[in-house]
């Protein structure tokens, strides 16, 4: 099959040159060297050092303290104070009985005890294996049993859970809580279920008695097992060694320190908000811990997000572009709202600036005149923003640079090759792109035929992405058929998505190989799965589940079943056509809706807009194939318009068109 490989040193326009070469250049001959690690920076253990030296007695871990339920200023660990309590969980745990490469589950929201309970994994050679309560019950089950699981990491609200599960996971023995109280009551049925519970205290008084000095980690130990949430059946989990890890974090930092990216130091500071359990918010994690910088963790409710921003006032902001689209429209209505001169100044800066993001994203007095207060609702000190996880709108990305008076990055990677795919580069604001790969990646392009995508393709290639280096994971745990699908016999890892390289070198983003889909959120969608539990409904002959990357929701054409619907929907339509009628398709949506609930769909897996059509697919209409499955790119083409109306009602607060 053909492949692509991008003419990484062609001159980049519109990107910032030094000496002669543009950042493109610059960028690919220092990948070229960084085949292996230098620095004697080869295990995460080695990363946590760096930065507990470069951090010392500066800030690192950080809590807002709560005074009659009311959030006040950070309280801070220092890095030192911090290296004490790693090394004395560590070897607490070892204590308790946890052996090298075993399982160490982490079931909690982002806070100090998990980035403890991280770094000690890494310098105790246990596997991090992180759950969370969107995968469900059965997912868990299958985790914990899988890794054979016998130790988790939990906050005293999540032990009623295991303890409700135990039956399920006969594995778990030990369970350590967050916390420095426990309920009695529930402490008292996990232990007559069969566990033994201890407090994160506890662990670190056990672990400052023993004195002598386990065996270091190695690269080629198994850091973590990141499960992907799974679109159908059982989620998978990636393999990843600590060597993998370092590569992307250290390759982010590498090209930080030569000027195509962003250079994080000791002096920045981070909000720590995006799950943990995903690789995106450990890369970042694991940047700043490298480089002895400050992180403040949020107080674990998103509405009080921009509050706990406003506090730590941080100098870096990571996010999805979900939130990202949050600010965007919450900015817009705010400038709308108030009308007059406010919004003529703000819509003249904002068009100025635009006009020239191609050179900068500041200007002496429309930053200071006009975007203060915007920057303020991220603290005023941010730097740089990133993104990841989706892709976002070249509007919003737009809106960003201009707006916050920071340089916006976008990056591309996936939870197999620990984020470390893309990333874009310093002074290219252009919107779209997801940059040049890692310097730890090699990228390429290969040919589907079936979707006329081809490397051959004239003037950008075009093709599936397929990434190998570094940080591309060993496999995905006990499931060798699965890993052979991902990866080949090269190394290659096959991700799935449709790129294309533009005449610089940078990769775009413009399709997905199967019949899978991310919503902004990050969430993936199988639309079979979706349209097979609302086809089982008795006024549902058809459906199609449509669902733009850009967006947060989910839509759907659907072809209602001409026996029932006729009687269901005369009454509700009122003399009207039962296709056209509002109130007919209002209920339809609802109606199917609390189906789909009843059917176990997720929140994210429902559809929020609805059309309803009385032609059915079929083959003669070329929506159905020999074999009567849905073609899917005939379908969007033909419900283009429907579809993006749809998305322009939920945009107004409707849910038809």
């Amino acid at each position: 099959m053909a492949t692509y490989n991008p003419p990484y040193t062609v001159p980049a326009q519109g990107i910032e040159k030094k000496s002669g070469e543009t950042a493109v250049m610059r960028h690919f001959k220092f990948a070229d060297k960084l085949l292996d690690h230098p620095d004697q920076i080869y295990t995460l253990w080695d990363l946590y050092l760096n930065g507990n030296k470069a951090g010392g007695d500066n800030p690192f871990l950080g809590v807002r303290r709560i005074e009659n339920g009311e959030a006040k200023e950070y309280v801070w660990q220092s890095h030192k104070e911090v290296r004490v309590r790693v090394e004395n969980f560590g070897k607490g745990m070892l204590k308790l009985g946890l052996g090298r490469q075993k399982a160490l589950g982490i079931y909690a929201i982002n806070r100090p005890e998990w980035t403890i309970s991280e770094q000690a994994s890494y310098r105790q050679a246990f596997i991090i294996v992180a759950l969370y309560d969107t995968l469900g019950a059965e997912a868990m089950e299958y985790i914990v049993n899988q890794t054979e699981m016998e130790y988790i990491v939990t906050t005293a609200d999540k032990l009623k859970n295991i303890t409700q599960l135990k039956d399920r996971l006969p594995t778990i023995k030990h369970v350590v809580i967050m916390n420095s109280t426990v309920d009695s009551t529930e402490k008292q049925n996990a232990e007559q279920a069969g566990l033994t519970v201890h407090t994160f205290e506890q662990v670190e008084a056990l672990g400052s008695e023993i004195t002598e000095e386990s065996a270091l980690p190695t690269a080629d130990d198994i850091a973590t097992i990141c499960y992907t949430s799974g679109t159908t059946g059982v989620p998978k989990g990636a393999v990843s060694t600590q060597a993998n890890c370092v590569a992307a974090i250290y390759g982010a930092a590498a090209v930080g320190d030569i000027g195509t990216f962003a250079q994080v130091t000791s002096t920045d500071c981070y909000i720590s908000f995006l799950p943990l359990s995903h690789v995106f918010e450990r890369v970042a994690m694991g940047l700043h811990v490298y480089r002895g910088a400050s992180i403040g963790y949020y107080q674990g409710d998103t509405a009080k997000l921009l509050d706990d921003i406003a506090e730590l006032k941080p100098t870096v902001f990571c996010a999805v572009p979900r939130l990202f689209n949050r600010i965007y429209d919450k900015v817009f209505a705010g400038v709308k709202a108030k009308g007059g001169l406010s919004s003529y100044l703000f819509f003249r800066a904002f068009n100025s600036k635009k006009s020239y993001l191609d050179k900068t994203v500041h200007h002496w007095l429309w930053d200071r005149l006009v975007f203060g207060q915007v920057r303020a609702k991220l603290g005023g000190r941010i730097r740089f923003i990133l993104s990841g996880s989706a892709p976002v709108s070249p509007d919003v990305m737009d809106f960003m640079r201009i707006c916050f008076s920071a340089s916006v990055y976008e990056g591309y990677g996936q939870t197999e090759n620990f984020c470390g795919g893309c990333l874009t580069l310093t002074n290219d604001n252009t919107s779209g792109v997801v940059g040049v790969p890692f310097p730890c990646s090699e990228i390429k392009l290969v040919d589907v035929p079936d979707m006329e995508y081809l490397s051959t393709d004239k003037p950008q290639p075009r093709g599936e992405i397929c990434i190998r280096g570094h940080s591309v994971m060993r496999e995905y745990y006990k499931v060798p058929e699965k890993t052979t699908e991902a990866l080949d016999a090269d190394g290659w890892l096959h991700t799935g998505d449709i790129g294309k390289f533009d005449e610089t070198g940078r990769l775009i983003i413009i399709d997905r190989l199967k019949n899978i889909f991310k919503l902004s959120q990050g969430e993936y969608v199988a639309p079979e799965k979706i349209e097979g539990v609302y086809q089982k409904h008795e006024l549902v002959a058809q459906a199609f589940i449509y669902g733009n990357s850009l967006q947060a929701s989910l839509v759907a054409v659907v072809v209602p079943d001409k026996d029932t619907f006729g009687n269901w929907a005369k009454n509700l339509a009122d003399g009207q056509d039962i296709y056209r009628s509002d109130a007919v398709k209002a209920e339809l949506l609802k109606t199917l809706v609390a189906f789909g609930k009843e059917n176990d769909l997720k929140g994210f897996e429902q559809m929020r807009a609805i059309h309803v059509s009385s032609e059915e697919f079929s083959i003669e209409n070329d929506l159905l194939t020999p074999t009567f499955k849905l073609k899917r790119e005939t379908a969007y083409k033909a419900y283009k318009k429907e579809i993006d109306d749809l998305y322009v009602a939920l945009s107004n607060g409707r849910s038809f068109n």
